[in-house]
């Protein structure tokens, strides 16, 4: 209720304000970002390097939407009638629910608090039960920056409690906005629970990305890109790379440089150990679904080029993971793993990748390798996906709108579009004139 009281406080702080204190919150995240970044680690496990990159991609959505905040623009329409205007106001939607992942979590904060608060709105964010420190540190800055009491609310809970305090904010009829980050499952209860005060609603649910490597394509770049976009946080992001596609011609040299670039490259390791490349899954219950996905496969004839069990390190870390000889009917190729666990499936012409890439229900981030023009221009807009990387495995940027299409979720966050999220649009006829 306070961040409703807020609401009204906030509307009537100007663009400007909204700006200062926006770009003033980032040089605060900017001043604290080692600090910052060393609670992720100690939070979720990733390798430190990878958090500290974490914070300057989580301070640059603030960095973006202080600017933004001063171009909400609306229009004057052209009117048939002689006495009568037209105009469109942008207003902010009011109170916003923000529920995020435990895998960014600074960055699915900042990129869905940027933008809401920017727009005018306030914000009460449920952060998950496992990463709730990063939250209130950035709480912390706010406070700091000047951003008013009941603007940036942090309400954590427990594991137990999560289901309860969701439907609460999903159903609570002060509440405008439904922003989540997270499982498709998950995010279709949400719908559920918003629908009955029809809410505003942003969704980033899962992926299950395809990455496919043609004939022409230049294989060294391909397998960087593929090590980058498969074992970021240990294969923990809803980008990451699910199912690899190769090319015949290629699909034996590929695989080769592959492994020996995961031997070579990849550390397993305590996050805040220098040489660390790869860290600890989530929890146990993430290890076991990579196993199961590695005996299912291996069971219907995959090969494990490299990895392919628990670390000796223990507890919740896995081996890198290489399998070949996969096919379609695996379960690794039609759930998405969320671990360190890179399949490779073997195709032969352009329209069969296509297919394979395309026959799942949802569609988020989608990768390609290529140096034929014509080929990156068909596949670019035939694969169904929210966001395409072309011979580019790391594609995410403020300015880029990200999100997906089918059952990857509903809006787009971040770039110029992500403020429209937060904004209603209200039309105004002048008459007598």
């Amino acid at each position: 209720r306070s961040s409703s009281r807020a609401t009204a406080t906030a509307a009537l702080v100007s663009s400007q304000e909204r700006s200062v204190r926006l770009r003033r919150w980032y040089e605060l995240m900017m001043e604290n970002k080692d600090e910052l970044a060393r609670i992720i680690t100690a939070e979720n496990g990733k390798p430190l390097k990878e958090a500290q990159g974490e914070i300057l991609y989580s301070a640059s959505f603030l960095e973006w939407f202080a600017e933004e905040a001063r171009r909400v623009y609306g229009d004057v329409i052209p009117a048939p009638a002689k006495d009568r205007r037209f105009l469109v106001l942008k207003q902010p939607v009011g109170v916003a629910a923000i529920i995020t992942p435990w895998n960014f979590p600074s960055a699915m904060i900042t990129r869905k608090v940027g933008a809401a608060l920017a727009a005018g709105c306030t914000v009460v964010v449920k952060p998950a039960e496992d990463t709730p420190f990063s939250a209130l540190a950035l709480g912390e800055l706010a406070n700091q920056a000047g951003i008013p009491a009941g603007v940036y609310n942090v309400v954590p809970c427990s594991r137990e409690q999560t289901p309860a305090v969701g439907e609460v904010l999903c159903t609570d009829p002060l509440v405008a906005k439904i922003s989540f980050t997270g499982s498709t499952a998950t995010g279709k209860i949400l719908l559920k629970h918003a629908a009955g005060t029809v809410k505003r609603v942003s969704m980033e649910l899962g992926g299950h990305a395809p990455f496919i490597v043609f004939d022409s394509a230049n294989v060294d770049r391909a397998v960087a890109g593929a090590l980058a976009s498969k074992y970021r946080n240990s294969g923990q992001t809803c980008v990451c790379t699910n199912r690899f596609l190769v090319q015949k011609g290629i699909h034996d040299t590929f695989v080769e440089r592959f492994a020996k670039a995961i031997e070579r490259e990849l550390h397993v390791g305590n996050g805040f150990d220098e040489k660390t490349t790869q860290g600890p899954l989530i929890n146990e219950k993430a290890v076991e679904k990579v196993e199961r996905h590695i005996n299912d496969a291996v069971s219907q004839g995959a090969s494990v080029v490299t990895g392919g069990k628990r670390h000796s390190l223990g507890k919740n870390f896995f081996e890198p993971t290489l399998l070949s000889n996969v096919t379609t009917k695996m379960l690794c190729t039609q759930e998405e793993t969320f671990g360190p666990l890179a399949p490779v499936i073997k195709f032969e012409t352009e329209e069969e990748a296509i297919a394979i890439a395309n026959a799942t229900d949802v569609g988020l981030a989608g990768y390609f390798y290529s140096q034929d023009p014509a080929q990156i221009w068909r596949v670019a807009e035939q694969l169904e996906v929210g966001m395409v990387g072309v011979n580019e495995g790391i594609i995410s940027t403020a300015e880029s709108p990200f999100g997906g299409v089918k059952q990857s979720g509903l809006g787009r966050e971040g770039s110029k579009y992500g403020i429209d999220e937060y904004l209603e649009m209200k039309y105004v006829c002048f008459g007598g004139i």
